[in-house]
């Protein structure tokens, strides 16, 4: 059973959560957003790094890649990946982290262009699990005044290499929403948690 999350955003009550939650899991991945505007990162990393399943996870637009893989370089069961992939218990898995496309919050955010995302996807395996901090065009990306702030490269991405299963977050609007594009699940995880099985 996988525990997915995303956009903690440096709330410790909710690292605590999952921390606990953690414990029926078999594998954890987290979506991006850990920090909150590049605070608080360090401080829910010490919480959640006690995990001691396998942890993937993606840098949000709320902290960078480099900072990330810093502060998880003590939790031992932790995998950072963004524009890369690994295989845990015989599954690939692949991630791409940031805010896309850019966003408008200014020189803050860990941000890429479509173009740019188009490229960190190029070594996508086929049937992977593909980890992105931002959703889809028109899938899970629905803010909460309804528009859809999606990327169109993640989606050409799950269209052409057709991953098992997508685990997303960043749009706020749209957490603990599930959806299919063709025969890929799509979850935009949200801070609470929300499980799932593999078929």
């Amino acid at each position: 059973m996988l525990l997915l999350v995303s956009d903690i955003h440096a709330d410790f009550e909710e690292a605590d959560a999952l921390v606990a939650m953690s414990h029926a899991a078999d594998l954890v991945v987290v979506a991006g957003d850990i920090a909150n505007v590049h605070r608080g990162m360090r401080e829910t990393i010490d919480i959640l790094k006690v995990i001691d399943k396998p942890t993937v996870l993606v840098p949000g637009n709320n902290e960078t890649f480099d900072d990330l893989q810093a502060a998880c370089r003590s939790w031992s069961s932790a995998t950072v990946l963004h524009g890369s992939g690994c295989e845990i218990n015989g599954r690939q898995y692949f991630g791409i982290g940031g805010g896309i496309p850019v966003t408008p919050f200014g020189a803050w955010s860990f941000d890429f262009t479509e173009e740019q995302a188009a490229e960190l996807l190029n070594d996508m395996p086929r049937g992977a699990v593909l980890v992105s901090h931002s959703p889809p065009k028109g899938y899970c990306d629905q803010s909460s005044t309804g528009r859809s702030l999606g990327s169109t490269a993640i989606l050409t991405a799950i269209e052409q290499k057709n991953p098992e299963l997508v685990v997303c977050g960043h749009i706020h609007g749209s957490g603990g929403q599930m959806t299919t594009v063709g025969n890929t699940t799509i979850i935009n995880a949200g801070p609470e948690g929300v499980t799932y099985e593999f078929a």
